[in-house]
């Protein structure tokens, strides 16, 4: 057996299957309060739904065309939100997988600031179950202001 070959046999075996309409709504749940929680404006709420030393990791373009990577805790992020900012992010066909107490979420986004489209990209969530309960541990997200759909 070749090297590639035992890569791809070892990469069918471990990887996680798609996850059951319940294991995903359990999955999503922190997730929806965590957007919940960024359009109320509710720094708490929002930090009950993640690890707060966990990582929020943003990488995108400036308006110059500089690459722009920004990285802070959970903390630092939610020291950031302000009830009055009118942000409302959406996310749109989330693929979820899990495996054991491990799950990610992956899925495109849109902002809105007073309705008007801002910026979008992809969201990756990383959750860790502990306790019977899932929690945010990271999330990674690209962002652009051009090509973003509008609807």
């Amino acid at each position: 057996m070749t090297m590639l070959s035992a890569l791809v046999l070892a990469s069918a075996v471990l990887a996680p299957e798609p996850a059951t309409a319940p294991d995903r709504t359990a999955v999503m749940a922190p997730l929806n309060a965590l957007f919940a929680a960024f359009e109320a404006g509710d720094a708490t709420a929002m930090l009950a739904q993640v690890y707060p030393d966990g990582r929020v990791t943003a990488s995108g373009t400036r308006d110059d065309g500089a690459s722009n990577l920004r990285q802070m805790s959970w903390t630092q992020f939610a020291g950031r939100v302000r009830p009055d900012s009118a942000f409302q992010e959406r996310i749109s066909d989330p693929t979820v997988a899990i495996d054991g107490d491990i799950a990610m979420v992956w899925a495109p986004f849109v902002v809105r600031v007073g309705g008007r489209v801002v910026n979008c990209g992809y969201d990756h969530f990383d959750l860790v179950r502990e306790n019977g309960a899932w929690k945010v541990m990271n999330l990674t997200f690209s962002s652009r202001a051009a090509g973003c759909p509008t609807e």
